[in-house]
């Protein structure tokens, strides 16, 4: 009796099952088995007649800090694009974020600052707590002067973040449930062929990957994935049906291998995190939002009353968990973060720990100099320029991008960690360091990260 014959693609075998292969769109590689016997074979595959083909000439994969901000640059400068996001809307994981003033910098050169402020509390101070040693909390204030001008702290929430940059984007900027399945090249005409999973084909003279850690277009680069750090947050905000009381200081705990961290949003919201480093029998919180807060509550014990009372007070729908990945700083130095007309941005380059709470401004910085570069590119492009013409002036627009962005993304990946590691180590000599050195030096770090600018959105001509 003959058994039933099966097929898998090639890359479900080799990547696992929900993973595409970024390769030629053209040729189909089955594997057929049965109960004892592989067989690898060859498909042609038939362009159906029904296929949808557009152009775009700049497409963004991603609709979160990084696209949305590069894509609105590029609406400043007069230049469309097109931003593709799996997701049926937009994607507010995380809650909030600690915007630096090199954020701040990032939000005015797009045009949404102002609205931005009106919203979220100035942090004027941040407080370090051991929660091991007797040392008395150190706290520092937040609004020393840099090269590039007095500190600015404020913690946003992300999705009032994200909705202000689509809302100043023109009408079906942002395409949704589109997910990027597979990325071609069109050598003839120098143009990339991105497949969605509906089967619609975008032909592009840009493609920028600002889809996440997950990225398929930082993987089409050659990078790997992000690795894992060994530690997780869990995050969550509260919101009171009153004011909260707290002060506009952000004030974080370490200790016994964890981190939090409590930092006002406004008079009413508050934003939190904790981090450990988590094992294989933590991996059941990931889905179980009440197992969470219990398990966060179990932890930080010590911390003063009005603390847990914030934990306490947070919906289970205000909960999330994911572990901590961040990409190797060595990768950044030798990958590609641009090659042809193809480049990342955002999480996709420097995916890094939230310990500096830079990842969210890395990303805006991001935003501002791809805008510029792309820019700057196809304004020295005619009209009547042949198709190699313009690739070249993007190219060297993308590499333009990639060597201001290398360093800085570098820089910040390797102090995040470092920062997350020391706070989150244990051993006497380990907590010497913390609790006597680095809570004095962590502020004056953290200030000195953040005083960067990324420049405005002008052009060359």
């Amino acid at each position: 009796m003959s058994s039933r014959l099966r097929y898998k693609y090639l890359w479900q075998v080799l990547w696992g099952d929900g993973e595409a292969l970024i390769s030629s769109a053209r040729i189909i590689w089955l594997v057929l088995y049965d109960e004892s016997n592989y067989y690898l074979c060859v498909w042609k595959k038939l362009e159906p007649k029904g296929i949808m083909e557009e152009v775009a000439d700049i497409v963004i994969v991603g609709a979160g800090i990084a696209g949305l901000t590069t894509s609105l640059g590029l609406h400043r400068l007069g230049i469309r694009s097109l931003v593709l996001e799996s997701s049926e809307t937009l994607r507010i994981t995380g809650f909030a974020l600690t915007t630096w003033s090199n954020a701040w910098r990032a939000l005015d050169a797009v045009g949404i600052g102002h609205s931005l402020r009106q919203q979220h509390q100035l942090i004027e101070r941040i407080v370090l707590t051991p929660t091991v040693s007797r040392e008395p909390p150190s706290e520092r204030s937040l609004k020393s002067k840099g090269k590039h001008g007095e500190g600015e702290i404020r913690c946003v929430r992300r999705k009032m973040l994200l909705e202000e940059l689509e809302r100043e984007l023109p009408s079906g900027t942002i395409r949704y449930s589109s997910k990027v399945v597979s990325i071609e090249d069109d050598e003839s005409r120098h143009l990339k062929l991105v497949h969605l999973a509906d089967g619609t084909v975008i032909k592009t003279k840009v493609l920028i990957g600002c889809d996440g850690v997950n990225s398929v277009v930082s993987k089409w680069l050659g990078f790997k994935p992000p690795s894992f750090t060994g530690r997780s947050a869990i995050r969550g905000y509260t919101e009171f049906k009153g004011s909260h009381g707290f002060e506009p200081k952000s004030m974080r705990f370490f200790g016994k291998g964890t981190r939090s961290g409590f930092i006002p949003c406004d008079d009413q919201t508050v934003y939190w995190f904790f981090t450990w480093s988590s094992t294989s029998q933590d991996k059941e919180l990931e889905d179980n939002p009440a197992k969470m807060k219990q398990f966060v509550l179990s932890k930080c014990h010590d911390l003063p009353d009005r603390i847990k009372a914030v934990i306490e007070n947070t919906l289970l729908d205000s909960i999330i968990s994911s572990p901590l990945r961040y990409r190797r700083p060595w990768e950044v130095l030798w990958g590609n973060i641009s090659k042809g007309n193809v480049c990342v941005a955002g999480d996709a380059l420097h995916p890094m720990t939230p310990d500096i709470g830079q990842g969210g401004c890395a990303a805006l910085e991001d935003g501002i100099v791809l805008a510029r570069c792309i820019a700057e590119a196809l304004t020295k492009t005619g009209d009547n320029d042949e198709d190699r013409a313009v690739f070249e002036r993007i190219e060297m627009g993308l590499n333009k991008f990639g060597k201001e962005r290398r360093w800085r993304s570098i820089d910040l990946i390797s102090t995040a960690y470092m920062v997350g590691y020391i706070q989150q180590s244990e051993g006497k000599i380990m907590n010497f360091l913390r609790d006597k050195i680095l809570s004095s030096y962590l502020a004056e770090l953290l200030m000195k990260r953040s005083d960067f600018d990324c420049g405005k959105l002008t052009t060359i001509s």
